[in-house]
């Protein structure tokens, strides 16, 4: 494969990294190497969980989503970016998952439920990346990735984590093999927050933006459950004809010397000129109860 030198440099360098730079490992492939993949595939973790009946079901009695999609959307987002880019034990990776353990705390839910709602953040994106990305993540990325997700999950009080990437795919696959189906809840969550995605398409774009989602879950029984419309081959090879290109221009060009996301940084219509830690996350914060433990996105 013909690439950029900056590029080779970087990938000889993530696939030489050390087990215990994982964090440094997995920074690197988020917020550089792969960016822009990793990205979308946060992005579809996100709609995923409204096609568990049961989590669209809390999703929804909570209503911030209804209420404030943009602000749900961007947030979640923001908060898996602090802790990458920032390390989950640095000050700002602590608030966040201090955050994410205060809003979840009564949060109801099996002990699988929340596994899986942690595993999507690591399955889906590394799925798309292998399918869709300009290279192959490396073994030592994956397993990075992993352990970054294991130690979140440890933070997050999250029990029964798997120990490889290759047991959380078994898993998540076994999950929603048993769990993925229609529910008027997780319709409605999908529905409210198409407005997000449609608000970053080019305006010829924006009557098409179910069409795209259900190009790039590339799932029939997932956008059954999700409302969508059912995806296309047609569809499908323009994507494919898409990235391909995309994919070719990449490898020529420079490794880019900004990450991917700056801390804190303005960059979206929710924060133009910035945000602030205590600007991030939901207003409607179930009450406290005695009931500690595992905590559910």
């Amino acid at each position: 494969m013909d690439i950029h030198s900056t590029l080779a440099a970087s990938l000889q360098h993530q696939k030489e990294a050390s087990p215990e730079d994982w964090e440094a490992t997995f920074r690197q492939m988020a917020l550089f190497d792969l960016a822009a993949d990793m990205e979308l595939g946060f992005f579809l973790s996100y709609y995923r969980n409204f096609a568990i009946r049961n989590i669209a079901a809390t999703l929804h009695t909570n209503a911030e989503i209804q209420q404030r999609p943009m602000k749900r959307s961007y947030d979640t987002a923001i908060v898996i970016y602090e802790l990458i880019a920032n390390g989950l034990d640095s000050p700002r990776g602590k608030e966040m998952v201090a955050l994410l353990n205060r809003v979840h705390r009564n949060v109801p839910g099996s002990k699988d439920d929340f596994l899986y709602v942690l595993l999507t953040l690591l399955v889906v994106p590394i799925r798309w990346t292998q399918k869709h990305s300009w290279r192959q993540p490396t073994a030592t990325e994956l397993a990075a990735a992993s352990r970054f997700f294991m130690e979140l999950g440890a933070r997050m009080n999250i029990t029964a984590m798997p120990a490889s990437y290759a047991e959380a795919e078994d898993f998540f696959d076994t999950y929603e093999a048993a769990h993925v189906a229609p529910s008027n809840q997780g319709q409605h969550l999908m529905d409210t927050t198409v407005q997000v995605f449609q608000s970053r398409l080019p305006t010829p774009l924006r009557p098409l933006a179910k069409q795209l989602i259900s190009t790039m879950l590339d799932d029939d029984r997932l956008t059954q459950a999700l409302g969508l419309p059912r995806s296309t081959r047609i569809a499908q090879n323009i994507l494919k004809s898409g990235l391909a290109v995309r994919n070719a221009i990449h490898r020529r060009r420079p490794l880019k010397r900004r990450p991917h996301f700056t801390p804190g940084a303005a960059g979206s219509s929710l924060y133009p000129h910035g945000y602030t830690l205590d600007q991030i996350g939901p207003v409607n914060v179930p009450p406290f109860s005695a009931r500690t433990g595992h905590e559910l996105p």
